[in-house]
């Protein structure tokens, strides 16, 4: 049985890079927007047929069998990723190109397995494009990996680090094991919760967390209280225990801004303080997914603040 199954994760994953493969083939381009802005877009046409690849890739648009090229049809049905919707087919899974290379994701909607990417992962990428201006790090982890976007730009621009790429759903360590593989990049995976899949002391850990309040059963966006910093601090709390000397930890999220005061750094500023390391953090973006504020959790929360910090030892 388990020689079977391992034959059939095989098949799948060769399937996904195949479809990868064949939509840089056929040059497909996509930018994942917010799910607000692909709601509304996809919504637009939801009653029509899907006229190209972006169509049925990016805004999960459903087609026939005859609108995809036979190749195409075949990778994504054997990806698992080729739903049946009535009469018509759908794609489940989603591919955007970040930082010049195809990423498969989810498509939208609330399966608390979901996969995502999204402007926040743009943001994240970004901004470890900036950190890593100075000498690469010999060993990395990217906590919570999701599609795997910052584990693949640290690969690229530290191709003889050590990357490891962890998460607690094994299906988004799937679509980063095909996704490194269609980027030529090596990226090892760890699963499991936080740090604690992957062993031993790293020169640079980076994160990009879920921040938004509350438990709504998706492990993409729970960030758990404090107004969704609880996540982020207990992996800072636990990253600072597993660095090098001289390591660092770097986190971009979602700060709630109460009465101007960043409530997310300065919590930070007292776990930093405790490990007598050094802190700089910066807004990259002074007001994102400002529709969570109608939340009742968020009532005296005037405005989230996408934020890059990095704790050095």
């Amino acid at each position: 049985m388990t020689d079977l199954l391992s034959r059939s994760a095989e098949a799948t994953h060769a399937a996904r890079v195949a479809l990868l493969n064949g939509l840089q083939t056929a040059g497909y381009d996509f930018v994942s927007p917010t799910p607000g802005t692909h709601r509304l877009v996809a919504d637009r046409l939801a009653r029509a047929r899907a006229g190209d690849l972006r169509d049925i890739f990016g805004w999960g648009r459903p087609f026939g069998a005859a609108d995809l090229a036979p190749a195409l049809l075949a990778a994504l049905e054997g990806s698992g990723g080729l739903t049946q919707d009535g009469p018509v087919l759908r794609s489940a899974l989603r591919v955007s190109r970040l930082d010049e290379r195809l990423h498969l994701h989810s498509m939208r909607g609330g399966d608390p397995n979901a996969v995502f990417l999204g402007p926040d992962s743009y943001r994240f990428v970004r901004f470890l494009h900036a950190l890593l201006d100075g000498a690469a790090p010999g060993r990395v982890l990217d906590i919570g990996t999701g599609a795997g976007a910052g584990a693949l730009a640290l690969a690229v621009r530290c191709p003889d680090a050590e990357v490891v790429a962890g998460d607690i759903n094994p299906l988004a360590l799937a679509l980063t094991a095909a996704n490194a593989v269609h980027s030529g990049c090596r990226v090892a995976l760890a699963e499991g919760p936080g740090l604690v899949a992957a062993p031993g002391d790293f020169d640079l850990i980076v994160a990009n967390p879920p921040y938004v309040a509350g438990a709504s059963g998706r492990a993409y966006r729970d960030g758990g209280g404090l107004l969704g910093a609880e996540l982020a601090l207990s992996w800072i709390e636990a990253g600072l225990g597993r660095l090098t000397p001289g390591g660092r930890f770097a986190l971009y999220t979602g700060s709630p801004v109460v009465e101007g005061r960043h409530l997310l750094c300065t919590e930070i500023e007292r776990l930093a303080a405790a490990a007598s390391a050094r802190l700089t953090w910066e807004e990259l973006d002074p007001d994102v997914f400002g529709g969570t504020l109608r939340q009742s959790a968020y009532a005296e929360v005037e405005r989230i603040a996408a934020v890059g910090v990095v704790i050095a030892l």
